[in-house]
């Protein structure tokens, strides 16, 4: 399967929104903000002192009752699918979602108006590529309490499926999919919330519903209606009459579609598992799916990506002729023998840099380190990491010769296994930011016999030479 780099991407300017929460009845204001490379998606909470930030991570998930509810460090953001669910069918990688409130404006009960918003504002390309995520084999997580399944399976593209089962008359089952992301704003962004008359009687009851109405929420009547009831429901909505429509929903709403259900569990669907924090290549099938099973599957996935990432090893074919051998390094690096580290450049862009390093009993620091027991010190492997960085630094200037590369940070330094005479080493640099002013922001890896030896994160400055 051929693999096509995609560069992430931003909005172009800040827009802002207005509504009311669902389940809170707040006014809130919500401020989409542009963000940098690799910046994900987050929640700012401007009206906590500090304005704390949320991260949309399915491992702060503490609850999916009424929609999924995120918390860090006693912060709180409420119902945040519909929001996140925009973002990722827009194709916006990069983005910080200020808000005042605990929880999003409701609008319509869909992403429509948020997808409105993005598309006013319109989109801008980063000069970092994205990070997917590619399905190679089936992976599933099933509920066995409620039935709720969902599974991924390899796909050339993102895809969604989603079927829907309530066991009631009045709506019956349904399906919907997703064949491709760019389809999400005419397919799937308008698809509106939903509730059962029983649920909805339940939350007035409890008071766990006071920003709804009947235009942001469809309304199965499934079962009868009582004179009780129905003031209740007069009384919340404001209304002086409703009555039920021959399809079974309360009236002051048309369905968009037939299956306007399991097109918005579908929006769920994308919204939840845009918690994961990796966008994915691989088609979804989900069955009977609700919050829980959505994040949960979440959770799986993020969890399992994190050690695959972690462990994952880079395939070069070492017989080919290397982009730059030993002479295009000497003259890029100001680094001479025993100190130049690296042998050859394998790959390199505009965001990333592969070098490669054959480490031989040869080493002048083999003989004190240690003698009898040869192992290659952490601390020059991070030099090496650093050196190939350098590589990615020093190509965005005409004249490299002319400047030299100096460290300015090194954090969450880790070794995993020794170096041995013997190995090869590869080292792999990629861009945590754009570079700017002569700074770069790296988080680099240092592979050997297809295990993760080091890893570090850094960042150097090119100098020019006095």
């Amino acid at each position: 399967m051929s693999i096509e780099k995609i560069k992430q991407r931003t909005i172009a300017k800040e827009v802002i929104l207005k509504g009311v929460g669902l389940h809170t009845g707040e006014d809130v204001t919500m401020k989409f903000v542009p963000a940098g490379p690799n910046h994900g998606y987050k929640f700012k909470r401007v009206d906590l002192e500090g304005a704390p930030i949320i991260e949309a991570d399915a491992n702060y998930v503490v609850n999916t009752q009424r929609g999924t509810n995120l918390e860090k460090n006693g912060v709180k953001i409420q119902t945040s699918e519909h929001v996140l669910a925009a973002l990722v069918g827009m194709g916006v990688d990069n983005v910080m979602i200020e808000l005042d409130a605990p929880e999003p404006p409701i609008m319509d009960g869909s992403s429509k108006y948020f997808v409105e918003a993005l598309e006013i504002v319109g989109l801008v390309e980063q000069q970092v590529f994205r990070d997917e995520y590619v399905v190679q084999e089936v992976i599933t997580y099933r509920d066995e309490e409620t039935g709720s399944e969902i599974t991924i399976i390899p796909a050339d593209e993102y895809q969604v499926t989603t079927m829907v089962d309530f066991g009631t008359k009045v709506l019956g089952t349904q399906n919907a999919t997703l064949e491709h992301l760019s389809d999400f704003k005419e397919e799937i962004s308008s698809a509106r919330t939903f509730s059962f008359l029983h649920e909805l009687e339940m939350l007035l009851e409890n008071g766990l519903i006071k920003g709804g109405d009947l235009n942001n929420a469809i309304v199965y009547v499934d079962k009868d209606i009582s004179d009780g009831t129905m003031k209740k429901l007069l009384k919340a909505f404001g209304k002086d009459k409703l009555s039920v429509k021959p399809n079974g929903i309360l009236d002051n709403l048309t369905l968009h579609q037939p299956n306007e259900a399991a097109r918005h569990k579908l929006l769920d669907v994308i919204g939840d598992l845009a918690l994961i924090g990796t966008p994915i290549r691989g088609k979804v099938i989900a069955n009977k799916p609700g919050h829980f099973v959505n994040t949960q599957f979440a959770k799986k996935l993020s969890k399992k990506i994190k050690v695959e990432k972690r462990n994952s090893v880079p395939k070069f074919d070492l017989s080919q002729p290397p982009l730059m051998d030993i002479h295009q390094i000497m003259a890029m690096l100001p680094h001479r023998p025993p100190f130049l580290l690296i042998d050859r450049i394998l790959e390199l862009s505009k965001s990333h840099v592969v070098g490669m390093k054959n480490v031989t009993m040869n080493e002048p620091f083999f003989v004190g380190h240690f003698p009898g027991a040869p192992v290659m010190p952490g601390v020059l492997q991070v030099e090496a990491m650093a050196q190939t960085g350098g590589i990615l630094v020093l190509s965005t200037v005409p004249d490299p010769e002319n400047y030299l590369t100096l460290f300015m940070k090194i954090d969450n330094v880790k070794f995993k296994r020794p170096v041995l005479p013997g190995d090869t080493l590869i080292f792999k640099c990629d861009l945590i930011s754009p570079i700017r002013r002569g700074i770069c922001h790296m988080q680099a890896y240092a592979y050997a016999n297809d295990k993760l030896v080091s890893e570090a994160e850094m960042m150097a400055q090119i100098v020019k030479r006095t």
